[in-house]
Formats: C-alpha cells, structure tokens, sequence
C-alpha cells in the first residue's frame, strides 16, 4: 500500500498523461467544487455493459 503523497502523485501522472495537464486540472477542479460519492459514481459508471464487454474494452486498452 502507498502513501497519501505517492498515491497523488501517480494518479495526477495518469491523469496528466490521459487528458494532458489542463484537462486533468480541470477534472480534479470539478471534482474539488461540487459533491461527488466516487462510490456511486463508480457504480453507475459500468451499468449496462456485459462482463465481455468490459473485458473487450479492457483489452483493447491495453493493447495501445
């Protein structure tokens, strides 16, 4: 398990590469501003796509 510091830092890497500085501040500005249950978030994020179909994009991910 990481530190608060490092886990930070990583996912601010991650974010940075996948949508390029400004896009990765202004997500983590939209997430700082307004109420967000990730737990929720995460729950609908997925709803309607088949187990295949998340494993299909999933792979596809990978394969870039």
């Amino acid at each position: 398990m990481q530190n608060e510091a490092v886990l930070r830092s990583k996912g601010m890497e991650v974010l940075i590469k996948g949508l390029g500085r400004v896009d990765a501040e202004r997500f983590v500005a939209s997430i700082i501003k307004e109420p967000f249950d990730y737990t929720e978030w995460q729950r609908s994020l997925f709803e309607g796509q088949s187990v295949r179909e998340l494993s299909d994009a999933a792979m596809d991910s990978y394969k870039v």
